[in-house]
């Protein structure tokens, strides 16, 4: 029997960080099914969805252990993959003037429409010409049933403070 685990690393990144991870991950028969991992500000952060039989998960999670001693933070969590999803997938990107506050009524309004933010990226970018901070967002969206692309951009224009950002729907 196979289980379904995702793995969720953080800590002072370092060469060779994810290779020690995918060794146990090799050693106790695992599979490395998908993965999200970045350097942020000195910081690792990753998650890894793996397999592997459900015989070997107990020492996957010692030999994970075992990397936290470098100030590595690691937890193993059981996961459904195969779980039904009734969603329509969705881009959005965002492009306006950065202020505190943004990522807050940027995820207040989806959550009003009940859509799951899958992915977030985010970064300040300087404008071209005059050099200003922008903000900017690519996010994947989940939509529930009855809940279109218009509706999320309807919400973005009838804020009673508008976002001043550019929206393009994929």
């Amino acid at each position: 029997m196979q289980s379904s685990l995702v793995l969720t690393v953080l800590g002072p990144d370092r060469s060779g960080l994810v290779k020690s991870i995918a060794e146990a991950v090799k050693a106790h028969q695992g599979n490395w099914q998908e993965s999200r991992m970045v350097h942020l500000a000195g910081q690792f952060a990753g998650l890894a969805h793996v397999t592997l039989p459900t015989a070997q998960v107990a020492a996957l999670q010692q030999a994970l252990r075992a990397l936290q001693q470098d100030g590595l933070q690691v937890l193993l969590t059981h996961s459904d993959a195969a779980a039904p999803r009734n969603i329509t997938p969705l881009t959005l990107e965002l492009l306006g003037q950065d202020r505190p506050g943004i990522i807050h009524d940027i995820t207040q309004q989806l959550a009003a429409l009940n859509v799951n933010i899958e992915e977030l990226e985010s970064e300040q970018r300087a404008a071209p010409m005059s050099s200003e901070l922008l903000f900017y967002a690519h996010l994947k969206l989940g939509l529930p049933d009855g809940v279109t692309a218009e509706d999320v951009q309807g919400v973005f224009e009838n804020m009673p403070d508008p976002l001043t950002v550019d929206l393009s729907f994929s």
